[in-house]
């Protein structure tokens, strides 16, 4: 939201009052309070008829400072609340102290300074060392504002027909980027865009986002983590051009400004204050396969679906029923339809005991529609959300009558999970949360009194997938819940994991789909996926093949679409050649599976450190190169191994390798980065390069499904490693097995006792196959 027209004059019917001066500061226990007027004080008279702002500015813990600014004290403070800190709280060690430029506070490496110099409003972030300026509020930055503008200040006393404002101005520096703020498909620097974090089922096409999150992160080496749950708006150089403008509509608006320097440590921090992501098991990182959205299917059609995978050399590890497992007019009543799945505990015990799948995922959502079986008890126990005059809340869009699982009501929430229980007692393992953003938030009223419906509108995506996740976890183990969630806000990365939403089967959809995984994992998000093929529409066979290529390189991989399959010999009449479809997703499925134990021990480290596994954005591992910073069509596996998808159909693509030498996986040629190169590649290929002194364990060749033993006859390669150069290795439980450490020379191993069976060593690359190097061309 724009209050400006232009620098000289206020937006129309909006008024705008700034802090101009800092005019007292009040020191507490890890605090400073400041007084701010909003006009400068030469004399007495001049503190009378004239608002003022508070900032609070607080050592949160180390590293990272809060800045809360308040207008009226005495608006009450209704929540929901971000779940903040959910594993303790650091304890904090706060400075405070003056100097010639000014009132200091210290959290550790991070500092803000207030301004000694009478009658000005400056406030400059910096490390502690003072090396590094970060960022500053400096004049004019932070106000509040009135729509429509008021001609008396007399008007303030009747608010019900005028919105109030606060908003802050953060400077940017020149060359300055921008990223992160939830999943997010336009440009990958946020930098000249205006950005409302609002979750909204708007595609990937729009700018819209299925998951706002309230952080974005700095090339500086800082992050602004936004302490609201409700509706932010955000002028990224948009309003001012060196300025970053948060503002949102209340009385408090409050951030932590979090320290890196490295981007790592910053999203480190800011995992510590909204939470780790949670643990995946190792046979979610298998291939998921879907019936997809409106097709027809019943028991006959998934089994043929699994059997002609299993021809075609493709081991599918998890099967998914999408809406339809249910009968139409009737979601979500978590009752299958009976024409088409009578006996459903026993199909999908066949299917399991077949091998064709090892898992089943179902589809449901939070929406409950009146003509379905599980309406009439949610209704009359009141587990729906109500309109103020006591009718439950209903609509038409999506499903007949639908209502709202008012999940701020405990025993809604025990309700729904006693439903998933019973599709886990039918051999369901894994839930898809889907939907969860079309949020109402006028006329309605929620069990818990104390919510404000704006806030629950983003935050619903948060208190959803937690109750879906904690449901898995008391059935199946702490670490073995696994969600395929598309709503989001901050904090919802504790319930992993999330897709991307619904894409078309174009070349420039999977380019949207890449930015938006990118912007997500710079928001604290470690797993995510994608509709490989694109959703909507019918994927001609070439961009089905890049899509396989580049989904089989997500943290996890699923097939899925609205109206078509998305098994492979359904795209291309079944080409049965080395470049059809069936044959490139047998390639890269077993691809990924040869590199579960490198995915499953960097998921670990993905988790701890609160980084994405994939995808991975370059300057996370490469911060000090500036192009880095802009690279939206390329990303990290992991700390070692960079990708980057092809978008042509002629098989053509340039990328960038930073400062280094890289290996190529297919051929064990090198390059010498920084960079620009440019290949041509056949589908069963495309750039996909080693970092120097990596050490990579690959699974034994042939094996299928993403469940084996990940110590047992593999090969270890080491990609120009040097002494001290390490891999760890876990088990399929994920339990870390051991260290293979580089010790006295390239092929010199320390750790490999916990190896077993018939492994192997291989330096500057791994044993070949032939074929994958005779479709690459160097341009």
């Amino acid at each position: 939201m724009k209050f400006r027209d232009g620098m000289w004059l206020p937006a129309e019917g909006v008024q705008t009052e700034y802090a101009e001066e800092v005019y007292e500061i009040a020191s507490k226990e890890n605090q400073l309070s400041l007084l701010c007027p909003t006009r400068k004080i030469f004399s007495r008279g001049d503190t009378l008829n004239r608002s003022t702002l508070t900032i609070d500015i607080e050592a949160a813990f180390d590293g990272v400072i809060s800045v809360e600014t308040t207008h009226w004290a005495g608006a009450a403070r209704r929540g929901p609340d971000f779940d903040l800190y959910p594993d303790g709280r650091p304890s904090v060690e706060a400075k405070i102290s003056k100097n010639d430029k000014g009132t200091v506070l210290s959290s550790g490496p991070l500092s803000a300074t207030i301004s000694a110099e009478e009658h000005s409003f400056d406030i400059r972030f910096h490390s502690s060392d003072g090396s590094k300026q970060l960022t500053s509020l400096l004049s004019r930055s932070v106000g509040l504002a009135y729509s429509p503008a008021t001609s008396n200040p007399m008007q303030t006393g009747d608010m019900r027909d005028t919105k109030h404002y606060i908003f802050t101005q953060t400077s940017l520096a020149v060359g300055e980027s921008v990223h992160g703020l939830g999943e997010r498909f336009g440009a990958f620097n946020k930098v000249g865009q205006s950005v409302q974090l609002w979750n909204a089922d708007g595609g990937t096409s729009s700018d819209q986002a299925y998951k706002n999150v309230s952080f974005w992160l700095s090339s500086k080496g800082y992050g602004i983590f936004i302490d609201t749950p409700g509706k932010v708006d955000l002028e990224i150089g948009s309003e001012r051009t060196n300025r970053v403008q948060t503002s949102i509509e209340g009385q408090r608006l409050k951030w932590y400004i979090i320290y890196g320097p490295t981007p790592k440590e910053v999203l480190k921090r800011y995992s510590i204050l909204t939470g780790r992501p949670g643990k995946v098991p190792s046979w979610s990182f298998g291939l998921w396969l879907s019936t997809s959205f409106t097709t027809n299917y019943d028991e006959a059609t998934v089994t043929s679906f699994l059997e002609g995978m299993k021809e075609r050399d493709t081991q599918v590890d998890v099967f998914h029923y999408d809406c339809f497992w249910m009968k139409a007019f009737k979601w979500t009543d978590f009752v299958f339809d009976s024409e088409r799945f009578p006996d459903p505990k026993a199909q999908i015990s066949r299917l399991k005991s077949s091998g064709l799948a090892n898992k089943v995922c179902v589809w449901i959502n939070p929406y409950i529609a009146q003509h379905g079986a599980a309406f009439e008890t949610a209704a009359k126990k009141g587990y729906l959300l109500k309109r103020k005059n006591g009718d439950i809340w209903q609509w038409d869009l999506w499903q007949g009558g639908m209502g709202l699982v008012d999940f701020t009501n405990p025993e809604a929430a025990k309700w729904y999970v006693e439903c998933l229980n019973g599709l886990f007692d039918k051999g369901v393992d894994a839930i898809k949360t889907d939907f969860g953003e079309r949020v109402p938030t006028l006329d309605v009223e929620w069990h818990d009194k104390t919510v404000d419906p704006h806030k629950m509108h983003n935050y619903y995506a948060f208190i959803y997938n937690k109750t879906v996740y904690e449901a898995l976890q008391a059935r199946f183990g702490k670490n073995e819940a696994v969600l395929f969630a598309r709503a989001a806000c901050a904090g919802t990365q504790r319930f992993p994991l999330q897709w991307g939403g619904d894409c078309e089967s174009t070349p420039e959809a999977m380019g949207e789909s890449v930015r938006g995984g990118l912007s997500l994992g710079l928001s604290g998000f470690a797993f995510w996926s994608v509709d490989i093929g694109g959703f909507e529409g019918y994927p001609p066979p070439w961009i089905y093949k890049r899509w396989v290529a580049f989904g089989l390189l997500c943290s996890h991989s699923r097939l899925h679409g609205s109206s078509s399959y998305r098994v492979p010999w359904t795209i291309d009449g079944d080409d049965g050649s080395e470049q059809g479809c069936s044959r490139t997703l047998a390639r890269w499925t077993a691809l990924k599976t040869r590199l579960m134990p490198y995915l499953l021990a960097q998921a670990a480290r993905a988790v701890d450190a609160g980084v994405p596994l994939s995808l991975r954005a370059v300057c996370l591992e490469f911060p000090d190169d500036p192009t880095s910073w802009f690279l939206d069509r390329q990303f990290m596996v992991g700390d070692n191994i960079l990708a980057a998808p092809i978008f042509d159909e002629s098989g053509e693509v340039e990328f960038y390798l930073p400062k280094g030498r890289w290996t190529c996986f297919f051929t064990n040629q090198t390059r010498e980065g920084p960079g620009w190169f440019r290949e041509k590649h056949g589908f069963g290929t495309l750039p996909l390069y080693v970092r120097e002194n990596s050490v990579l364990v690959l699974g034994k060749t042939g094996v299928r499904g993403a469940v084996y033993d990940y110590a047992a006859d593999v090969e270890v390669v080491l990609y120009h490693a040097q002494e001290g150069a390490s891999a760890d290795l876990h088990d399929k439980d994920g339990k870390e097995l051991g260290l293979l450490t580089v010790t006295g020379g390239e092929d010199k191993l320390s750790g490999t006792e916990i190896l077993t069976g018939d492994w192997s060593i291989s330096t500057n690359g791994r044993k070949l196959e032939q074929e994958y190097s005779e479709t690459i061309q160097w341009l």
